[in-house]
C-alpha cells in the first residue's frame, strides 16, 4: 500500500470529480420554468405554488401540502398548527440544526432535549418518555442525516398521551421508514427545500399532513391570502390577515423549479442511494469506521443521503484523534470533516438569551421550572458529537471513482499507527 499522502505519498483519489458532487442538477427545463414566472411577473403569486403543492402531496401520498418560504417557517407553522403555545413544552434532540425546534420560543413554549440513540443519531424513545411532563405538547422527530427516527416507538408514546408528533424531514426527502415515507407517519411533516438539501428547489420549505385542522391552522398562521377559503369558521373569520403576523408563502421561482426537480427526484435519489451504499459496502469491516445507515433488510432507506456522515470509533485505531483522521483523509483527495451540528442544550441562546425582554432567559420565561440542561445531561449526544465525520456525497453511480474515494478512507485506517506517533 502506498505511503499516506499526508506523509508525502501519492493521493488515493486521482480521478477528476467532474460533476460527481454537483448539486442540484439544473437543466434547461428548470431554467425555462423559472423564466416563465419571471417574464410574466408572477414571483409573488400562488398559482404555480398551488400546482406544486398538489404534486408534492401526491408524491408523498398525503392529503395536504402547504408551501413555505423556508423550512424554518414550515416547522414554525407546524408547531402552531399543533396548538403549541405559552407554557407548553416540545421535546426534540439537541444535535440538529436549530430550526428543528428553536421557533417554539417564539410561541411562548420551551424546549426539552432528549438524548439520541448512538446508532441512528435520532431520538432515543426511552429518553423521550422520561422527558414527558403534563406540559408536553409535541415531539419533533428529526430524521437526522437522512436516517429515519424510530417512528413506531415515538408514535406509540405520543398517541398514548395525546401528544402531537412533528417530523422534521429536512435531511430525509424520500427516505423510507419500514417502507413508509418519512413525513407521513407523524401528525405533520415539515421540511427545508433550500438549495443544499437533497430535494433542492431554492430557499423554500414544505408542510404535509392528512389532518385538515392542522393544514388549515398552518395556512391561517402565515398565509393571509388563503384564510378566506378555509372551511373552519373559527379561522376563516380572520380573513385578510395572518394569525401569526407572518408572510410565509413560497416564492414562485422556487415552486416553479420545485415542480421540475420533483419530476426527476426519484431517479436522482435512487442513483445517490446506490452510490452511497456502494461506498459503504467498500468500507465494510474497516476498523474505526461504522456506516450510518439502516440495516439492509429493515425496509428503511436514507432517501437522498443529505449531509451523509459516518461514526468514528477511535479505540479501534489506537486512539487516533478524529481531527487527525479527517486531516489525513482529506490529504488523500476526498472530503471529510469532523463533527456535526452545535449541541443546542449547551448553547447560550438556549441558556442565557433574553430575546423578548422577559427579564430572564427566553427558554424559561413561561416555564414553571428551570428546564435548562447542563453538560452531561445528554451523555450519548455529547459523546457522539465528537465521533461523527462527513463523507463524500456522490450524485452519480460511477464505481471506479467511488472506489478511489473509499480507498482514501481505507488507506488511512490501515496506516493509523503511522499517525499516532
Amino acid at each position: 500500500m502506498d505511503k499516506l499522502a499526508i506523509l508525502g505519498g501519492p493521493k488515493a483519489v486521482q480521478t477528476s470529480a467532474d460533476d460527481m458532487f454537483t448539486w442540484p442538477i439544473i437543466t434547461e427545463e428548470d431554467e425555462q420554468a423559472a423564466l416563465e414566472v419571471l417574464r410574466r411577473g408572477g414571483m409573488s403569486g400562488t398559482d404555480v405554488t398551488n400546482q406544486f403543492e398538489k404534486e408534492y402531496a401526491e408524491w408523498f401520498g398525503s392529503k395536504y401540502a402547504l408551501g413555505h418560504n423556508t423550512g424554518t417557517s414550515s416547522i414554525h407553522s407546524a408547531m402552531f398548527a399543533c396548538k403549541v403555545g405559552v407554557g407548553d413544552e416540545i421535546i426534540c434532540q439537541s444535535m440538529t440544526f436549530w430550526a428543528s425546534v428553536l421557533q417554539a420560543m417564539n410561541l411562548g413554549a420551551t424546549i426539552v432535549y432528549a438524548d439520541i440513540d448512538p446508532v441512528t443519531m435520532t431520538l432515543d424513545p426511552a429518553d423521550v418518555e422520561r422527558k414527558i411532563t403534563d406540559k408536553t405538547k409535541a415531539i419533533v422527530a428529526v430524521h437526522y442525516f437522512g436516517h429515519p427516527a424510530d417512528m413506531d416507538a415515538i408514535m406509540e408514546i405520543a398517541n398514548a398521551r395525546g401528544i402531537k408528533v412533528i417530523e422534521d424531514v429536512s435531511h430525509a426527502h424520500g427516505a423510507l421508514y419500514k417502507g413508509r415515507m418519512t413525513g407521513t407517519i407523524g401528525h405533520v411533516g415539515a421540511m427545508s427545500c433550500m438549495s443544499g438539501k437533497s430535494l433542492a428547489i431554492g430557499e423554500a420549505g414544505m408542510l404535509i399532513t392528512d389532518d385538515k385542522e392542522i393544514y388549515e391552522r398552518a395556512a391561517a398562521f402565515g398565509h393571509y391570502e388563503r384564510t378566506s377559503s378555509l372551511e373552519s369558521p373559527e379561522l376563516s373569520k380572520f380573513a385578510g390577515l395572518p394569525l401569526g403576523g407572518f408572510k410565509y408563502r413560497m416564492h414562485q421561482l422556487s415552486s416553479a423549479v420545485g415542480r421540475v426537480q420533483l419530476r426527476h427526484y426519484k431517479d436522482r435519489m435512487n442513483e445517490i442511494d446506490r452510490s452511497m451504499n456502494y461506498f459503504w459496502n467498500l468500507l465494510e469491516g474497516a476498523p474505526g469506521l461504522r456506516a450510518h445507515r439502516p440495516p439492509k433488510e429493515s425496509g428503511s432507506t436514507m432517501g437522498g443521503w443529505y449531509a451523509a456522515h459516518g461514526i468514528y470509533e477511535p479505540e479501534e485505531l489506537g486512539g487516533l484523534s478524529l481531527q487527525k483522521f479527517c486531516e489525513a483523509v482529506r490529504a488523500e483527495g476526498t472530503s471529510c470533516g469532523a463533527g456535526a451540528n452545535l449541541l443546542m442544550h449547551l448553547h447560550p441562546v438556549l441558556n442565557d438569551a433574553d430575546v423578548y425582554g422577559h427579564g430572564k432567559p427566553t427558554r424559561i420565561a413561561n416555564s414553571e421550572s428551570d428546564v435548562r440542561q447542563a453538560e452531561e445531561s445528554l451523555p450519548a449526544t455529547e459523546r457522539m458529537s465528537e465521533r461523527l465525520y462527513s463523507i463524500p456525497w456522490f450524485k452519480h453511480y460511477r464505481p471506479e471513482v467511488i472506489k478511489e474515494h473509499a480507498e482514501a478512507f481505507r488507506k488511512v485506517v490501515a496506516q493509523a499507527s503511522e499517525l499516532n506517533g
